[in-house]
């Protein structure tokens, strides 16, 4: 390694929910700046990869969504700080239901359903390269079962 350390990337998850035409998103603040986002996180400890984008995608959004497939795994490291990199699950769900009164994590400005064209419209960016990768490559069909997800 060439910070003589051991590489060990942050484990992430992310939903991608399709709805009448747009995907759930949230506009975050990171850094100052406002991004656009799947819902997304970490996985905690003792958490398995479908209990942790359930979770993420209702604390950021308020709603309770049902993992259908596996989109793909990205790795990625971030440009603006070296150490920091990244293994992300990308996760195709359904939503089932929204809590309107719920109140979202900190740092997420709101939850929205947009189109692929909005999402490359936006004022607010994407977070990172993966995000419009991971829905053109669920636009395209790309799924494998939640069974290739093993947990001991």
């Amino acid at each position: 390694m060439a910070n003589g350390g051991s590489f060990q990337p942050d484990i992430t998850v992310a939903a991608l929910v399709l709805h009448e035409g747009r995907f759930l998103m949230v506009e975050e603040q990171v850094r100052g700046a406002c991004v656009l986002n799947q819902p997304a996180g970490h996985v905690e400890p003792g958490e398995s990869l479908l209990e942790a984008v359930v979770r993420e995608t209702l604390e950021e959004t308020g709603w309770k969504v049902l993992p259908t497939g596996v989109v793909g795994v990205y790795q990625w490291s971030d440009p603006d700080d070296g150490n920091r990199a990244y293994l992300r699950f990308v996760l195709a769900a359904e939503a089932l239901g929204h809590d309107a009164d719920r109140v979202l994590d900190a740092g997420i400005v709101r939850a929205l359903w947009l189109s692929p064209g909005e999402m490359r419209d936006s004022a607010s960016p994407p977070r990172s390269p993966l995000v419009l990768a991971a829905v053109a490559d669920f636009l395209s069909g790309q799924r494998l079962p939640l069974s290739v997800l093993r947990t001991p």
